[in-house]
């Protein structure tokens, strides 16, 4: 959900230099949930189909934003964060919750990604 959300609200702003990919810690190539598609459509983001990514080797250009601190520490050394240091708390997985679990979490989500635009577009930096 939140490279969704992320792709909606650059594109939203007119921003077209920024890169989102989303993989995960432990993607195993599932579709993307009915809960989670109904969610992004709620907020204007695309449900379509996508299946999960496994996270690869970590790239010491690339920004990486996790949803818990303990995924932050598990990726080791790089330019890390975690959504617990955008919005003072740990975005915890939905997968296998009710819709409303999954549409509370990409309101979480959103939080997030505005605080983390606004910071990379206050300091200019080059993506």
């Amino acid at each position: 959900m939140a490279e969704r959300l992320t792709k909606a609200k650059l594109k939203k702003l007119g921003i077209k230099n920024i890169k989102v990919s989303s993989r995960g810690i432990n993607a195993n190539g599932d579709n993307i949930t009915e809960n989670a598609k109904k969610a992004l459509k709620r907020l204007g983001a695309s449900g379509v189909n996508r299946k999960s990514v496994k996270l690869g080797k970590v790239d010491s250009k690339t920004l990486y934003v996790t949803m818990t601190k303990a995924q932050k520490l598990s990726l080791g050394q790089g330019k890390i964060i975690s959504f617990a240091e955008l919005v003072g708390k740990d975005v915890l997985d939905p997968y296998g919750q009710e819709e409303k679990v999954y549409y509370e979490t990409a309101q979480e989500l959103e939080k997030g990604i505005e605080i983390l635009l606004k910071k990379i577009l206050k300091y200019e930096v080059k993506i």
